[in-house]
C-alpha cells in the first residue's frame, strides 16, 4: 500500500472510530435525559416506583462512562490525533463526565420522589419544583443537540440559561424556608424539596459545562473562567 493510500487510510478508520464515540456519547446523552424526565415525572405525580427505578438504573449511566472512557484512551494511544481531533477527545472525555454527575443527581432525586411518595403531596403538587425539572429538561436537551452538531452558537445561548435556572432555584430555596418558619411540620418535606431543586441546578450547571465544551471543540477556546457576557468578544478572535 502506497503512503498516501496507508494514509487515507488510517484518517478513515479514525474518523469512523470518533464518530462511533460520537454516538456513544449522544446515548449515553439520551439515556440522561430519560432520567431526569422519569425523575422529576416520580417526583409531582407521586411515582414510588418510578422513583426507585431512577435510582436503580443509575449504574448503566456509570458503565456507559468508563465504556466511552476506555474507547476515547484507546483511540489516544492507537490513532496519535492532530490539535482538531485532540480537543473532540478531550471534549468528550471531559462531557461523559458531566453526563454521569447528571445521573448521579437524578438518582438522587429519585430516592427522595420515591420517599415522599409516601405522604399526602402538597396543595400545589410541587408546581415550582415542576417548572424548574422543564427549564433543566430542555436545557440538557439543547446541550446535547448542540453537541451533537457541533454548534457553537447554540452552545452559547444554552449556556446563558443557566441564569435563568439560578434564579428559579433560588426562588424556591427562599419559599422553603418561608414554608419551614410558618409551619414547622413541614420541615422534613421542605428540605427534601431543597435537596431536590439543588440536584436540578447542579444539573444545569452541568449542561452548561457540555456547552463549554462544544465552543472548545469548534473554536479551540476555553470559555470556562469567562463570563459569557465576555466570549462573543473572545470568539471573534482567530481560531487556535
Amino acid at each position: 500500500m502506497e503512503t498516501a493510500d496507508l494514509s487515507h487510510h488510517i484518517s478513515r478508520r479514525f474518523n469512523e472510530d470518533l464518530e462511533r464515540v460520537r454516538g456513544k456519547v449522544l446515548a449515553m446523552g439520551g439515556f440522561v435525559e430519560e432520567q431526569l424526565a422519569k425523575a422529576v415525572t416520580a417526583l409531582v405525580e407521586g411515582d414510588s416506583v418510578m422513583g426507585e427505578a431512577v435510582a436503580r438504573d443509575d449504574y448503566q449511566i456509570n458503565n456507559m462512562e468508563v465504556s466511552i472512557d476506555e474507547e476515547c484512551s484507546r483511540i489516544l494511544a492507537t490513532r496519535a490525533p492532530t490539535a482538531g481531533d485532540l480537543r473532540v477527545i478531550v471534549a468528550i472525555i471531559k462531557a461523559i463526565t458531566d453526563l454521569e454527575r447528571m445521573g448521579d443527581e437524578c438518582e438522587k432525586i429519585g430516592y427522595i420522589a420515591s420517599r415522599l411518595a409516601t405522604q399526602e403531596r402538597p396543595a400545589d403538587k410541587y408546581r415550582e419544583v415542576k417548572h424548574l425539572g422543564r427549564i433543566v429538561q430542555d436545557m440538557v436537551h439543547d446541550a446535547l443537540d448542540a453537541f451533537a452538531r457541533m454548534d457553537a452558537a447554540a452552545a452559547l445561548t444554552v449556556a446563558r440559561k443557566d441564569r435563568f435556572v439560578d434564579e428559579e432555584y433560588e426562588s424556591i430555596q427562599r419559599q422553603s424556608i418561608t414554608f419551614m418558619m410558618e409551619d414547622p411540620r413541614a420541615i422534613r418535606r421542605a428540605l427534601d424539596v431543597m435537596w431536590v431543586v439543588r440536584a436540578l441546578e447542579r444539573i444545569g450547571d452541568h449542561a452548561k459545562n457540555m456547552c463549554e465544551y462544544v465552543i472548545y471543540m469548534v473554536h479551540g477556546k476555553d470559555i470556562r473562567h469567562i463570563r459569557l457576557e465576555d466570549v462573543e468578544s473572545e470568539l471573534r478572535q482567530p481560531r487556535a
